[in-house]
């Protein structure tokens, strides 16, 4: 990849749809599970800004956004692992509002895009106090429509939770299910 290519051209989307991203497929037109609902809802009342967040800081080109961490890893523990990609500059790992204990998340930004694009290639799946973490960009700032996870958007998640979202680096949309029908059928 040459040092001189946009970012962009690595995304899946340069805009987030919840709708779409809660689709195998990217087809679907109605919300089909509560959380999609409530994205749809912050998308379309505005209630998400993520340009307004003072938490928000640095360059997003540079940011990576780290997932699934353990509930016991610390700013330093994070630094630390993180650290073996590039140069970090800044670090924030989520914490709860009121009980200050970790959410599971954070963001790591690096000093230049190539440690960052690094970390992001090199980081994905390994293992940061005992949880295999996945690793992506930071799109809250750089993808048009995004809508967080807490709010019913993100991309990912767990069969579990009944809330699959596709788009994304774990799970990327297919084709459609009935390309792949005899024509009779169709």
């Amino acid at each position: 990849m040459s040092s001189n290519a946009n970012i962009n051209a690595v995304f899946y989307a340069t805009s987030y749809h919840p709708i779409q991203a809660g689709s195998i497929d990217g087809t679907d037109i109605t919300p089909h599970d509560n959380g999609v609902y409530r994205a749809v809802l912050c998308a379309t009342t505005g209630l998400y800004d993520p340009s307004s967040d003072p938490k928000v800081i640095g360059d997003p080109y540079c940011t990576i956004f780290v997932g699934r961490l353990s509930h016991s890893t610390t700013e330093e523990s994070l630094k630390e692992a993180m650290n073996k990609y590039g140069r970090v500059k800044n670090l924030r790992l989520v914490r709860h509002i009121v009980t200050g204990a970790s959410q599971g998340y954070g963001f790591v930004e690096y000093e230049t895009e190539r440690e960052m694009r690094h970390a992001y290639e090199a980081a994905y799946h390994s293992i940061i106090d005992g949880s295999q973490v996945i690793v992506d960009y930071s799109r809250q700032q750089l993808m048009s429509g995004w809508i967080p996870r807490r709010l019913g958007g993100g991309l990912g998640g767990r069969k579990e939770s009944g809330q699959l979202r596709f788009g994304g680096r774990d799970r990327p949309f297919r084709a459609p299910l009935y390309a792949f029908l005899p024509s009779a059928m169709v």
